[in-house]
């Protein structure tokens, strides 16, 4: 499957919605982990604004990938984003989308509070 590498450099991204872990299966409660690693795979919704417009995005990013503490407001830094276009089929019901996948999402809140260590 296509992935899109998504440019961030001009973003402010903040967490709109602490980390969850992510659930694959809602009937079962069953949880994603990552197919490589067997991480648990959790989503962060975030507020990402670029070009005089925001949008939420929810993100999943392997638990490893995230910096501790990351409470609704932190400014972040999302390292190695990609949108990955998809579409299914459910009862008869086309459905499509773009999913937001990263390697990490960072708090940016210390390096703000302490920037000698920078």
């Amino acid at each position: 499957m296509r992935q899109i590498p998504v440019d961030t450099a001009n973003a402010t991204v903040m967490v709109a919605k602490a980390p969850q872990p992510k659930v694959k299966d809602r009937r079962t409660g069953e949880i994603a982990t990552d197919a490589e690693t067997g991480a648990t795979m959790m989503t962060v919704d975030v507020m990402f604004a670029a070009n005089d417009e925001v949008e939420i995005l929810s993100i999943t990013v392997p638990e490893p990938g995230i910096s501790a503490e990351l409470a609704m407001g932190t400014p972040v830094a999302l390292t190695g984003l990609v949108a990955r276009p998809w579409e299914n089929e459910f009862n008869g019901q086309k459905r499509h989308g773009i999913a937001f996948r990263a390697v990490a999402v960072t708090s940016l809140a210390d390096a703000a509070a302490n920037p000698k260590a920078a």
